[in-house]
């Protein structure tokens, strides 16, 4: 389940609607927004299937005027740490010029019929800033056909501290239309932090 919206209340809101450790995750998130003005925010909650035990995850994601904010809350069961389920919260604040990517990939049906406007059936949002890098490494190789020579290895680096899946199917067209439009709030809200300040209007004597 996701929720997005531009308010305080309507953050709040949307994490009670979650139903997932409410206080928890809203003290969490809203201590780490501040007094800052929400641009724009996602709720979304998974639930995952690990052999006999059902685990819950909820992501919030805000938007401000200088930050983006993520924070995870994980449920854990009893352990040798804690004879009683407990639950881990995080909160990452990032300002905006360290914003390095954002991709938005699109999985659509049907593509040869595609009309504009048609939600994608699955969204994927990865957002990089830095912190957490991919590396995805495969043998060199060069023009010759018949080489044997080793070449070593070549490959990319890619920025991967967040990535977050929705689907029309587990999440319904609202989830994924939600995640559409945060993805472009942020997408502006970087643009517009990156873009070059205006040139100060050169001054005249007046003659």
């Amino acid at each position: 389940m996701a929720k997005t919206g531009t308010t305080t209340q309507g953050l709040r809101t949307a994490i009670e609607r979650s139903g997932y450790y409410p206080a928890l995750v809203a003290e969490a998130v809203e201590a780490a927004v501040g007094g800052e003005q929400i641009a724009s925010y996602v709720v979304h909650q998974e639930t995952t299937f690990d052999a006999n035990e059902v685990r819950r995850h909820v992501t919030v994601l805000v938007l401000t005027a200088h930050r983006f904010i993520v924070s995870h809350t994980d449920e854990q069961n009893a352990d040798t740490s804690s004879p009683t389920p407990y639950a881990t919260t995080s909160t990452e604040s990032v300002k905006l010029d360290r914003i390095s990517s954002v991709v938005v990939s699109r999985v659509v049906a049907n593509p040869e019929s595609y009309t504009p406007g048609t939600l994608p059936r699955e969204v994927v949002l990865t957002i990089g800033w830095g912190a957490v890098s991919r590396i995805d490494l495969e043998p060199a190789a060069c023009g010759d056909p018949n080489c044997e020579a080793d070449h070593g290895y070549t490959g990319s680096t890619t920025a991967d501290d967040l990535s977050l899946r929705v689907s029309e199917a587990g999440d319904g067209p609202d989830t994924v239309r939600q995640t559409l439009a945060f993805a472009q709030a942020l997408s502006e809200a970087t643009a517009a932090t990156g873009a070059p300040a205006a040139a100060p209007a050169p001054s005249g004597s007046g003659r």
